[in-house]
């Protein structure tokens, strides 16, 4: 794993795994609490998809109803190299199922390795908007385990007890990081240029992946640093406080009732998401967070950061992963465990193992379903 090539927490218990050897090899299943009404306009389908990407899931979907692209509501964004459990809305004033049968929208469009199942289908009086969900359930095989079973069992139960480092995950940076390079790009050029950032339509979405990656970068250098210190799950003074599952942040003086809240991860420290506003951190905290700031190779992204003009924010430096269990199989170890939306479950990994080699095959298939000699 080359996300964020910083330090680690503890160090690793598994030198070597492969990684979405099969699309089985990483399942999420999005945790979607919802009392459907039975009336309205919005059919919310639940589908399983494998080889293909939630955008490209949605157009599909809009092609299947007839309808335009924005009249498809999704929760989050999921891995195209997984078999994922993902909710959709289909905007259908008339309230009529489409015409054509799932099956053969699945039998004319899909290619091989790629598969699309309708699980469940309900009608409801409100469209699905981004960040619905609050959480994702997740199982995750790593296959090819090398290490001492005895010491990876110890970091799973270390990684239960105390959480994991909340780093922004490699995908967050798109393939061989290349999102940095066209972030400091379209920075280069909005600084060049003496008028205020506007962007045209059709480049807003663009830009804001460009914003989105450079900010997690300059954060997860804000985290690494703090697990150099090895402070990354302890209050600093001048910390900022996250309430755990929640989006609520606090100030506080450190004393005897901040220390046991940070280490029973009823709250957690914070460190910015670079942007305008003055720095809600202060004394130690600030100091650490404005040493990594002030390096040169940062300059670019903060000052095209502040063009944008993209607020500041806070986010958690501390993982909760919530109901981890494992099994062992031979040298394949299956991860059950489930993170809040905005977390990535290649953080757990990435306190887990040394070196992940993602790997992945072309599931063999029958009629669209993964047969069960992969599973």
């Amino acid at each position: 794993m080359t996300h964020h090539a910083l330090h680690r927490p503890f160090a690793p218990a598994i030198i070597s795994a492969d990684f979405k050897t099969y699309p089985t090899d990483f399942i999420v299943k999005e945790l979607m609490p919802v009392d459907f009404s039975g009336q309205g306009e919005h059919l919310w389908v639940h589908v399983c998809k494998v080889g293909m990407n939630t955008a490209f899931v949605a157009k599909l979907l809009a092609d299947w109803a007839g309808i335009l692209m924005r009249d498809v509501g999704y929760s989050g964004l999921k891995d195209r190299h997984a078999q994922t459990y993902q909710w959709f809305s289909l905007r259908l004033p008339k309230r009529g199922m489409p015409a054509l049968e799932f099956d053969e929208l699945v039998k004319n469009h899909l290619k091989e390795g790629e598969s699309l199942t309708l699980i469940a289908h309900h009608w409801h009086d409100k469209k699905l908007h981004r960040g619905t969900h609050k959480a994702n359930a997740f199982t995750i095989t790593l296959r090819q385990v090398a290490g001492e079973t005895s010491a990876i069992n110890a970091q799973l139960a270390r990684i239960k007890q105390a959480g994991a480092p909340n780093y922004f995950g490699e995908q967050r940076f798109g393939r061989d990081g290349d999102n940095i390079n066209q972030a400091k790009a379209f920075f280069e050029k909005i600084l060049s240029s003496t008028k205020p950032y506007k962007p045209f339509k059709k480049d807003m979405d663009k830009h804001s992946l460009y914003v989105s990656s450079a900010r997690s970068m300059l954060f997860n250098a804000l985290l690494g640093e703090r697990v150099r210190l090895g402070c990354w799950d302890k209050a600093v003074t001048g910390d900022v406080f996250n309430l755990d599952g929640t989006g609520s942040i606090f100030c506080a003086d450190i004393d005897n009732e901040i220390i046991r809240r940070v280490s029973e991860q009823d709250i957690h420290p914070t460190a910015p998401l670079f942007g305008v506003g003055e720095p809600k951190n202060t004394d130690e905290s600030l100091r650490i967070y404005q040493a990594v700031l002030a390096q040169d190779e940062f300059e670019l992204i903060k000052n095209g950061l502040l063009k944008v003009g993209v607020k500041l924010a806070q986010r958690p430096l501390r993982l909760r992963v919530h109901g981890l269990n494992w099994q062992w199989h031979d040298d394949s170890l299956t991860l059950d465990f489930e993170l809040p939306t905005g977390s990535f479950a290649t953080s757990v990994l990435f306190a887990l193992c040394e070196n992940l080699v993602e790997n992945p095959k072309t599931p063999l298939m029958a009629n669209g379903v993964l047969t069960d000699s992969i599973r």
